[in-house]
């Protein structure tokens, strides 16, 4: 192949970029973009993809979880807290189920850009350019809205930072310490069937600790108590931006994409021989590759052969996004390609985006069930071929919001429009994430039997 550069996506093909009327103008953002301070740094990247290593042989678990596309309106420090909380609620119910560590990634600080199905869309009879995220084009419905804006890239970075800046505080400044494992509640959580299992669970972690402080270890004394790592992620989708967020590490000469610590390429841009997959083959960021039910076996033993050509553990997370009918139809002809080929990879499962669908009043939703459905059988598929279910990935948000119908206490078709405030997918609520977390948990608690036995 072709040696890499960090423009050589530039002479590939190349979808879902928006067409900027001013390239001038373009190219001055970038080049501002070049001048400003990395969003991540490369030793974290490294962490990053050591805890990935153990996960790709069966030693850890991935929860990956945050915006479905992060937006300039909502953004506040409560929505990220919110967030964060739920997170780290979801991550200690996996840690007891999974009996091993849990690698904390959010969809945060950077998921602004969305893949689109159509360029347009019509709105009120009017024939109007599609948005595609905040950092692209407004989300009005007006022509002068739409219109794909360079300068928005440079607001997405600042919000990016400021996000970064909070989520580094909340991890290491005491909101993420175990003996915060109550707080985590939200308010409008409290009354769930999910809240109160989590409180059983909440207090047995504050038996330990009162045995462990007993004994002499603490909070004050173990950073694994008081602290947290927690990394960023999203889609690769926007290359201008990305290239000017890229790196040359000093100490080791590798290049590392420094607008977040993990980077994924979607279903829609996975060509072989297009731009995504030609940027990301030359970082060294951990890197995520969507699978869905169209991905042949041999595509995808070429893909991570580009990707990944050193066969690291680590490197490479292969996201399924099946849909809930096509898992136990699709999955297994995938994994025994790899598995063939002796490639290393971490498997996750993403059972949000094959599960998508337009209600009968014209809301985009999701069902709870099916997304439960596909998670089972995903850990299924994985128990039958002998291979290790290294992780899942979601939309969801610490907010109260009505998207996703069903769960344990159930939004219906007809109570969509209560809080319906996402920008482009509908993502699980609180209530609907924590249910979720508890039924992996249940899931990884038997799986564990079963190897042992």
């Amino acid at each position: 192949m072709k040696q890499w550069q960090v423009d050589s996506w530039r002479e590939m093909p190349v979808i879902q970029l928006p067409e900027y009327p001013n390239q001038d103008h373009l190219k001055q953002v970038e080049q501002q973009l070049h001048g400003v301070p990395p969003l991540v740094f490369a030793g974290e990247v490294r962490a990053l993809r050591q805890k990935l290593a153990a996960a790709t042989q069966g030693k850890a678990f991935l929860l990956q979880g945050g915006d479905c596309a992060e937006s300039f309106l909502e953004f506040s420090a409560d929505n990220i807290r919110d967030t964060f909380k739920v997170l780290m609620q979801m991550a200690v119910v996996l840690t007891f189920g999974a009996s091993c560590p849990v690698i904390k990634v959010g969809r945060m600080a950077g998921q602004f850009a969305k893949p689109r199905s159509s360029g347009t869309e019509i709105i009120d009879g009017v024939e109007l350019p599609i948005y595609r995220g905040d950092i692209i084009n407004g989300m009005e419905a007006t022509a002068e809205s739409r219109v794909p804006d360079p300068e928005r890239m440079l607001k997405a970075y600042h919000q990016a930072s400021s996000t970064l800046n909070l989520l580094r505080a909340f991890a290491q400044g005491g909101l993420a310490s175990l003996e915060q494992v109550h707080a985590w509640n939200l308010d409008f959580v409290a009354s769930s069937p999910q809240s109160e299992q989590y409180s059983h669970l909440a207090d047995r972690i504050d038996e330990t600790l009162d045995f462990m402080k007993a004994c002499g270890i603490s909070s004050e004394h173990s950073r694994v108590i008081s602290e947290t790592d927690f990394y960023t992620s999203h889609e690769a989708l926007l290359l201008p931006y990305e290239q000017a967020l890229t790196r040359q590490d000093s100490i080791s000469g590798n290049w590392y994409d420094c607008s977040a610590h993990m980077l994924w390429v979607g279903d829609r841009t996975r060509q072989v021989e297009g731009a995504h997959v030609e940027f990301v083959r030359g970082i060294h960021n951990p890197i995520g590759l969507k699978a869905g039910p169209t991905m042949p076996p041999e595509d995808l033993i070429r893909l991570i052969d580009l990707i990944n050509p050193e066969n690291e553990a680590g490197r490479l997370n292969v996201i399924v996004r099946m849909g809930a009918d096509n898992v136990e139809k699709h999955l297994p002809e995938l994994i025994r390609a790899v598995e063939k080929e002796g490639r290393q990879v971490l498997w996750s499962c993403d059972p949000m985006h094959g599960n998508t669908f337009k209600a009968s009043n014209g809301y985009k939703t999701r069902e709870v069930s099916r997304i439960l459905r596909e998670v089972k059988q995903f850990f299924a598929v994985h128990q039958a071929e002998g291979t290790y279910a290294g992780g899942v990935h979601f939309e969801m948000t610490g907010q109260n919001v009505t998207e996703c119908i069903g769960g344990s206490r159930a939004v219906t078709e007809d109570s969509l429009g209560n809080r319906y405030h996402t920008h482009c997918d509908p993502r699980l609520n609180a209530d609907q994430a924590l249910e979720l977390a508890f039924m992996i948990s249940d899931t990884l608690k038997d799986c564990r039997k079963m190897r042992e036995s």
